[in-house]
């Protein structure tokens, strides 16, 4: 009897002492799992605030805030690439500009360089144009007369206004509309040129019954020269402009003789094409 207690004792004492050690790590096991759930979920969740807290969480329960639960926010990655993308951007932009700014400076020196052969070629033809001009000045012997200047304006051609006028008149004396139609002939040009002509006075005041000022009849003068141009069916009048100064743009002083006879006068100014 006595025996069998015993043994009964000694088996209840044994089932007592089971080893359950495993149960602690087996709990920590699930927890971890719980945890790496719970991060997975949160992973796969577009709401990047709750997951950098989930994670900060977990990392300070399981780690104190160090180990395998630590990460680089999604927001700083987010923004350190958008940052680096606006710098790479900024750089091609830089490129860009560059270059554009290169081709920029060669389009202008080319266009310079375009601008400044067309200017010579057109001072070139109104060259030409001033010989013809002074041929005609010499084959006419109206050398004290008429004569040409090569200006940055153009080329002018200036008639005194005895070649053509009666003192006082506006009128063309019929004796010298030839003379205008011969001048006519030396402004046909192909392509065709804008050109001014204008009329100037002397200072000696002007009051009769046609006109009472010198600007009306230098004005008047331009336009009657320029009907008598305009009868060569070779000139087209959309070149033609007439203008007309009195005695507001002299050529010579009004103290002499000569000097008014100079400021009396017609001219014709021939613009370069880039004028026109």
């Amino acid at each position: 009897m006595w025996e069998i207690m015993s043994k009964r004792k000694k088996k209840h004492q044994e089932e007592h002492h089971v080893d359950e050690s495993w149960l602690l790590p087996y709990a920590d096991l699930l927890t971890l799992l719980l945890a790496l759930f719970i991060v997975l979920f949160a992973m796969s969740s577009v709401d990047a605030v709750k997951f950098q807290q989930l994670s900060k969480t977990f990392n300070e329960v399981f780690t104190g805030g160090t180990g395998i639960m630590e990460y680089q926010s999604p927001i700083q990655e987010e923004n350190t690439e958008l940052q680096d993308q606006k710098n790479e951007d900024k750089e091609k932009d830089a490129v860009a500009a560059l270059s554009e700014n290169e081709q920029n400076s060669l389009d202008q020196d080319q266009a310079k360089e375009i601008e400044a052969l067309l200017k010579a070629r057109d001072k070139e033809e109104l060259k030409q144009l001033q010989d013809k001009v002074n041929a005609y000045i010499k084959e006419k012997d109206l050398k004290n007369k008429l004569n040409t200047s090569l200006t940055d304006e153009g080329l002018l051609v200036t008639i005194r206004d005895n070649v053509l006028f009666a003192s006082g008149k506006a009128t063309i004396r019929q004796e010298d509309v030839q003379t205008a139609k011969e001048i006519s002939d030396l402004l046909v040009m192909n392509p065709p040129r804008n050109i001014i002509i204008s009329g100037h006075t002397d200072n000696v005041p002007i009051k009769n019954a046609n006109f009472e000022s010198n600007w009306e009849l230098s004005v008047m003068r331009a336009v009657e020269f320029m009907k008598i141009l305009l009868k060569n069916d070779e000139l087209n009048p959309r070149w033609f402009s007439a203008k007309g100064f009195g005695e507001f743009q002299p050529a010579a002083s009004n103290d002499t003789a000569q000097g008014k006879a100079r400021n009396r006068r017609v001219e014709i100014l021939i613009l370069p094409r880039s004028a026109g």
